[in-house]
């Protein structure tokens, strides 16, 4: 999923690289307009297939429930957004409560319109915005969440801060990302797997093996995870807290705006 944004006279982390922020949003526009119809398969590749659980496990933490407004930030082609949708509805259907409204925002207009051309559910609306200067109020959400989209903010402690003004107060933030192996083993084995078979595997099923390399190296240039919380807590969360995933291929990261 993607979602980038331009700060003046900055330079931002293009894979191995570092770029000016301002070229950065070009050339991640770029990628994800390369990848968008293969976007299902990318994010196969990326995980080995294991990223659809680790979805349902990050929209259990966010426990969507019925009338809250709910922002999905880079939600790319809606997969984050459909199951808060349902699970909003299931829960609606427990013990009543009014609809859920869930926004599916994202900077790049190829991956809204092949979520569009997906599906939706009824509480889901569609918008191309940026992370880092969203189109909404202050307070005026109940939660946030940015899924395997946030390394590719261009700056993304300003898309912490927005993150943090958006939401009303006792609001929940949810950041579902690539992150660090916790363990030597298995960080080598992912390591090998990410740099050596996914670029080639993409370049032989999607026709792009640029684009993908340039997704693996960014999983490598993003924060640790203790790095990334003390960066959550500076822009004004409480409560931030971190679940590993898959020995820490990814992990949730989860804090309160109180």
């Amino acid at each position: 999923m993607t979602d980038a944004a331009s700060p003046s006279g900055k330079t931002s982390p293009f894979g191995f690289r570092d770029v000016d922020a301002k070229e950065k949003v070009r050339m991640v526009r770029g990628v994800f307009d390369s990848v968008a119809s293969n976007y299902d398969l990318m994010n196969d590749l990326m995980s080995a297939g294991v990223h659809r659980l680790w979805k349902d496990a990050a929209a259990a933490k966010l426990n969507p429930r019925p009338g809250e407004t709910i922002l999905d930030v880079a939600g790319g082609t809606g997969d984050m957004a459909r199951r808060y949708s349902k699970m909003a509805r299931a829960a609606q259907e427990r013990r009543g409560g009014d609809d859920a409204s869930v926004i599916v925002l994202d900077y790049n207009a190829e991956m809204i319109m092949a979520g569009v051309h997906k599906g939706g559910e009824p509480e889901m609306t569609w918008t191309v915005g940026d992370a880092m200067n969203l189109p909404l109020p202050d307070a005026s959400v109940d939660a946030y969440s940015i899924s395997f989209g946030i390394r590719n903010v261009a700056d993304v402690d300003a898309a912490l801060r927005e993150a943090r003004r958006v939401l009303k107060p006792g609001g929940r933030f949810l950041c579902l990302e690539f992150s660090r192996p916790i363990a030597g083993p298995i960080r080598a084995a992912y390591d090998a797997w990410s740099f050596h078979a996914i670029p080639r595997i993409g370049g032989w099923v999607a026709g792009d093996k640029d684009s993908y390399q340039y997704l693996v190296e960014s999983i490598r240039r993003f924060p640790d995870q203790p790095t990334f919380k003390r960066m959550i807590e500076t822009a004004g969360f409480s409560r931030v807290s971190v679940s590993n995933l898959s020995g820490g291929v990814a992990a949730i990261h989860h804090g309160w705006a109180i």
